[in-house]
């Protein structure tokens, strides 16, 4: 078996791992034949996983702008948490983006990508879906499976308590778009959908898309983008996209070859892919640029 094609197939075992009931146990064994031993399949898992410590694209410190967690009110009047991230050098009231975790939580990479559109001039606020539960978890398996547990319908209700939240922030322009990612993207077209008006952007990375019913209710610009090799989230894009175009939505659909779900997400080596990484965010900040100005 060839490198490339040993790494598709380790790719499609974590996916159905991280996006499945399957158990770690049996995770691992499945893993171990196909690497050939326990040790071989460490190494790929490594290469597979997202690394917390991986270096950040904007740092922590960056001095060019201000992050810090911060609270407000969710949808039945708990307290969510997020992490802001607001350019010291800004447009006088700048627009906000809400950042959409994957599956795992509020993790670094999410941060990060909070930060990065602050770098590009928007209030970035990286929100934790997991808050209303005791929040994002160290252990990632238990992050997943809270995932799985949540309320989907409570949770974007949640989603569009924040945006109405930054539409009314005094310091902001009430112009509010999302981006999310894996689990994310979904909860992005999903938020599309729930909030209406009060959203005027969306942008999902490899997100499972909403029943196309649902186009009929969404009121944003959408930006879509997909990995080649995702078939589990592939196979609902053409009905939606379409849907979203025959309400006449601005809709914008991307694929990118050779790409593997996450490819983003720069803390996984073996699915980021730098080019189409760097392409797409392009298009994401100019995106936003257009419809949040």
């Amino acid at each position: 078996m060839d490198e490339d094609n040993l790494k598709s197939r380790a790719i499609a075992l974590y996916d159905r791992f991280t996006h499945g009931s399957q158990d770690r146990r049996s995770f691992l064994s499945d893993m171990t034949r196909l690497a050939g031993s326990a040790a071989a399949a460490q190494v790929l898992i490594a290469a597979i996983a997202a690394n917390p410590a991986a270096a950040a694209v904007v740092a922590e410190d960056d001095k060019r702008l201000d992050a810090k967690m911060v609270h407000w009110k969710g949808a039945n009047g708990h307290q969510l948490s997020g992490y802001m991230a607001i350019p010291k050098k800004h447009a006088k009231k700048p627009a906000a983006v809400l950042v959409v975790h994957e599956n795992r939580g509020l993790q670094p990479y999410t941060m990060d990508v909070a930060r990065r559109l602050a770098i590009a001039g928007f209030v970035g606020l990286a929100v934790d879906f997991l808050a209303p539960v005791g929040g994002t978890p160290e252990d990632e398996d238990k992050a997943r499976q809270m995932i799985r547990t949540l309320d989907l319908s409570a949770a974007s209700a949640d989603g569009v308590a924040t945006i109405d939240w930054l539409a009314a922030h005094r310091l902001l322009s009430g112009k509010v778009g999302v981006v999310g990612f894996c689990w994310g993207g979904g909860m992005a077209n999903r938020l599309a959908v729930d909030a209406g008006g009060a959203l005027s952007a969306a942008v999902a990375y490899y997100g499972p898309p909403p029943p196309p019913s649902d186009a009929a209710k969404v009121k944003s610009a959408i930006l879509l983008h997909y990995a080649a090799n995702d078939d589990r989230v592939n196979g609902g894009a053409i009905p939606w996209v379409q849907a979203l175009e025959s309400t006449r939505v601005d809709v914008r659909r991307f694929d990118y070859p050779g790409t593997q779900h996450a490819f983003h997400n720069d803390t996984s080596a073996a699915r980021y892919n730098a080019e189409a990484a760097a392409l797409s965010w392009d298009r994401t900040i100019a995106f936003f640029r257009e419809k949040l100005a």
